[in-house]
């Protein structure tokens, strides 16, 4: 896996930082900037908030677990992404994600071992419509089928492999 916390990130982060203290309420927007410039937030970056900001390291980890856009995990460079809203739900989404489960030898919310490729869930990706859908790294696949899934995988695998 990559190197996530080089220390020109952490320079970046820190002037990042600085312009968010300006700021009213900068938890969020640092929190936000540690997503983007790193990949994840992990316990050392937190640790590394709570002394700038002068917030509880509990205040921040409670913030990162509880909303979907952080991760305390690093992310794959693509992210394949199953809708289990109601919709999709109904019309067999759980079955694209136990496949994909399989295919990947993952499980939702985590990365495969290469690093390549996470896998996670959303609660509605606007596209009803074609319910069961999933993306591929914002790519939405619609009317998917457990067989469709296999061959964008098998395809996704082939050009991760190729890539490196």
């Amino acid at each position: 896996m990559k190197e996530h916390l080089c220390q020109e990130k952490i320079h970046l982060f820190y002037a990042k930082m600085l312009e968010n203290k300006k700021l009213p309420g900068p938890l969020m927007p640092t929190l936000h900037d540690a997503q983007e410039i790193f990949g994840y937030i992990p316990l050392s970056i937190q640790k590394l908030i709570s002394e700038e900001l002068g917030e509880s390291i509990a205040k921040i980890n409670g913030v990162v677990t509880f909303y979907g856009n952080f991760s305390v995990t690093p992310k794959g460079d693509h992210t394949v992404a199953v809708c289990l809203g109601t919709a999709c739900y109904v019309r067999g989404s759980k079955n694209l994600m136990e496949t994909l489960e399989n295919e990947l030898e993952i499980k939702e919310k985590q990365t495969t071992k290469d690093g390549q490729i996470s896998l996670v869930s959303t609660r509605c990706i606007g596209a009803c419509g074609l319910a069961p859908v999933f993306s591929v790294d914002g790519a939405i696949h619609g009317n998917a089928t457990v067989s469709k899934v296999r061959d964008i995988i098998k395809e996704l695998k082939v050009k991760t492999n190729e890539a490196n």
